[in-house]
């Protein structure tokens, strides 16, 4: 029975033909603080490593990997980091939006204003979301 990639929403499985795409899989370390974090990190509640849970390379970055020699290794202490989480899993980004208001009067006064806010990582375009530079000039 051929092993499955143990992160969320991922299909790959030990096989000749994912073996041809250049696919290779990885056990869940055993020092027990590292496979926790490899745990933590796939969001997946009450999941556990078993001695056989494989993760996929494409969870990994490029330069996590030792390719020196015929076998495709993991280098020392990396940690999985790429992962397509559904919506209700995804971590909220914090971004910023600027609006600056310029005012001009007798006296010329320039206010300036930042706003931070928090926003989801797919955030929804709004109207308001540009900033807006008003000039208003008075004789």
């Amino acid at each position: 029975m051929p092993q499955h990639c143990a992160a969320l929403l991922c299909s790959n499985r030990r096989k000749a033909d994912v073996r041809a795409r250049g696919i290779t899989f990885h056990k869940f370390p055993k020092d027990n603080n590292a496979r926790k974090k490899w745990e933590v990190s796939l969001r997946r509640e009450g999941f556990t490593a078993s001695d056989t849970s494989v993760l996929c390379s494409e969870h990994f970055q490029q330069d996590d990997f030792d390719r020196t020699g015929q076998i495709v290794r993991l280098k020392d202490g990396v940690f999985p980091s790429i992962f397509r989480f559904p919506d209700h899993l995804q971590e909220p980004k914090k971004c910023r939006t600027s609006v600056i208001v310029k005012t001009a009067d007798v006296t010329p006064p320039v206010a300036s204003q930042e706003a931070p806010e928090t926003c989801t990582s797919h955030p929804k375009p709004q109207p308001n979301d540009v900033g807006i530079s008003i000039l208003i000039l008075a004789k």
